[in-house]
């Protein structure tokens, strides 16, 4: 790991999760005209979201990562992508406004299409075919033709992450997130649920405040903050092949950035310190992430960080425990521990998803909302046991509103979930689900800022 690196110094390298391709002239072929296509996302748009970063590796700001599980060719649709970019936008508002906390929005969008396996083959009856890895990759039908891997499907992808983060710039600059709409992002089956009226209460309170900084002055026209918000786009850079031919050389800096997104992260499959994905982010210079399952020890963690943010630069390495409910308190504190005496700078970060996965009764793989506000819970209390920050949540969810996770407030149950049970592959939390977890989050962190200023109080006496 030590040598020189290069975009294409991964090949050759131990590698998992990546398909074989029947054939590796069509293959060679795309890559080589993805990489005279234009970049999707620039350098300084990466470098000002790892200053973002910075500010939460410092306890000044908190991470909000998510979006889809996996993106799909079959639901690429404006109003999708609307609907998702409002919750997230929702998200944030309750966050910073119950907070009081600057909030960087990272969505799972525009690059998200490939999916880790735990097999690599699936079974139904007598018939044995290759997994499903994403829309990126195979098709999700199940008969022979489709589970083929394709890479002209690569084109596909990067059509349409282009689009989806055209639009998401409108969005994010047009007026769309003008926080005088904070009661339009409102949905309606969400505005029927406890979290909804939730939000409605919260959205009053805001917009009494608004009314009183127009009478001072400040208003979307001569306040940019207002009208405007910086969103990024993460996913998991898992198809090695699509993400070197993204990969450019910024002309101010001379340094590599992998241009299919702002943050890439490495998953729980496929962090081996010697393997190819780790071969393959050490050497761009996007803010990264890495899943940290239970069954990583602190001796691999140590050596990843050492790897992957050589320089100790804050805001280069975002840590997503995603231990389960059941284990998050037992497994993450070592981890903790471990960074905090080697002074590693990272920003920690909850996935509360990936832990939390069951098959119901019903046959449909879910998650139990109430197993993923508890491990939120244990992730907090492990944080303030530690002495450490708590500084962001990573987790799956959608504007739409599905059926696919058990519980929360709108009690859906197991029968239930055949309703709208839409995703291509992990169950994602609706919007009302959503924003159920953003107000246990703000409360957190509200919890938090209220005692820090109390035993500022007491020390000043």
């Amino acid at each position: 790991m030590a040598g020189k690196w290069r975009p294409d110094s991964w090949r050759g390298m131990p590698i998992k999760q990546v398909p074989e391709y029947p054939d590796p002239k069509a293959l060679a072929s795309v890559e080589e005209t993805l990489r005279n296509f234009p970049p999707l996302v620039f350098a300084g748009e990466a470098r000002r979201l790892k200053s973002a970063l910075k500010d939460v590796a410092e306890g000044k700001a908190f991470l909000l990562q998510g979006g889809d599980c996996a993106e799909s060719f079959a639901e690429f649709h404006p109003n999708n992508i609307r609907d998702t970019f409002r919750v997230l936008l929702q998200m944030a508002v309750v966050l910073t406004y119950g907070a009081a906390c600057p909030v960087v929005k990272v969505s799972r969008m525009a690059g998200q299409f490939a999916k880790p396996r735990s097999g690599d083959t699936e079974t139904q009856g007598a018939v044995t075919l290759p997994s499903y890895r994403g829309d990126i990759i195979n098709g999700m039908d199940f008969n022979t033709a489709s589970r083929v891997p394709d890479p002209q499907r690569m084109m596909r992808a990067y059509s349409q992450a282009a689009a989806t983060l055209n639009l998401l710039r409108a969005f994010a600059q047009g007026g769309y997130a003008d926080l005088h709409r904070v009661h339009s992002w409102n949905q309606g089956f969400v505005e029927k649920s406890p979290a909804g009226e939730r939000y409605r209460e919260m959205a009053d309170r805001l917009s009494e405040t608004l009314d009183f900084m127009a009478a001072c002055g400040l208003t979307s026209e001569t306040t940019p903050q207002i009208r405007e918000t910086d969103l990024y786009t993460s996913h998991e850079a898992l198809l090695l092949p699509y993400e070197q031919a993204l990969t450019r050389v910024d002309s101010t800096t001379e340094q590599w950035y992998d241009c299919s997104a702002h943050m890439l992260w490495i998953g729980d499959r496929t962090r081996q310190p010697d393997g190819a994905h780790v071969e393959f982010l050490r050497g761009v210079k996007n803010p990264l992430g890495l899943k940290c399952g239970p069954s990583l020890d602190t001796s691999d963690l140590l050596k990843l960080i050492d790897i992957l943010n050589p320089e100790n630069e804050p805001g280069r390495l975002t840590l997503i425990a995603r231990m389960g409910a059941d284990k998050v308190e037992a497994k993450l504190p070592g981890l903790i521990r471990a960074v905090a005496k080697e002074g590693r700078k990272v920003v920690w970060c909850c996935d509360p998803m990936h832990g939390n996965t069951i098959t119901s009764s019903t046959g449909y793989k879910t998650r139990q909302v109430a197993k993923v506000l508890t491990e939120v819970r244990g992730f907090f209390a492990v944080h303030e046991a530690e002495g450490s920050y708590a500084g962001g949540v990573h987790f799956e969810m959608t504007g739409q509103d599905v059926t696919e996770c058990i519980g929360g407030a709108q009690a859906i149950t197991e029968t239930g979930l055949a309703d709208r049970y839409h995703t291509h592959c992990d169950p994602r939390l609706n919007a009302s689900q959503a924003l159920e977890l953003a107000f246990l989050i703000a409360e957190a962190l509200k919890k938090k800022r209220v005692g820090e200023v109390s035993r500022r109080a007491v020390a000043a006496f």
